[in-house]
């Protein structure tokens, strides 16, 4: 049985809709990161594509923002140029 390399993996992105849906509800980062205990830079970073954030942050994040996590982010499979 052959062993998938490094090479072999596909290359998954973490899409965020972070923005939009604190946008919507018309809360500033600040204010996000407030409720779920980071700093304002945190979320800027998340929201740029800058940080991955962990599955805590993820649904704290979901959860202040009264929607699923899958809704908030999504993965993104990116095919192999080779």
């Amino acid at each position: 049985m052959r062993r998938r390399g490094v090479s072999d993996e596909p290359r998954v992105r973490l899409r965020t809709h972070l923005k939009q849906h604190r946008a919507r509800l018309d809360m500033t980062q600040e204010e996000l990161a407030a409720q779920v205990g980071v700093r304002r830079q945190t979320i800027l970073a998340i929201e740029k594509g800058y940080f991955v954030p962990s599955a805590l942050l993820a649904f704290l994040l979901a959860r202040e923002l009264g929607m699923p996590v899958d809704e908030l982010f999504e993965l993104e499979f990116e095919e192999d140029a080779s």
